[in-house]
């Protein structure tokens, strides 16, 4: 599904609202294709607990890459201080 379209569902139903084609497309904070908002109401009406399913895969998902991130930054941070210190020792 979608990540925009699944964004858009998942605030629908935190208002209590039903998701549909015309609500869903207004909720979007980016254009999609309308076959992928077609696809994924027909997703999510077929199985309304796939929404929760989906939001805690993406949660699981981008931990890693902020894990990655963070990783990154540190050893960027580490070869500038071992810079600044060669620099400062001259």
């Amino acid at each position: 599904m979608h990540p925009a379209v699944l964004n858009a569902i998942a605030a629908l139903v935190a208002q209590g609202k039903t998701p549909t084609v015309a609500t869903t497309k207004a909720k979007l904070a980016e254009p999609v294709a309308m076959p992928l908002i077609i696809a994924g109401l027909t997703a999510y009406k077929n199985n309304p607990d796939l929404l929760s399913t989906l939001e805690q895969q993406t949660e699981q998902a981008a931990q890693p890459s902020q894990d990655k991130d963070q990783t990154q930054l540190d050893r960027i941070e580490a070869k500038l201080d071992k810079l600044l210190a060669l620099l400062e020792s001259r």
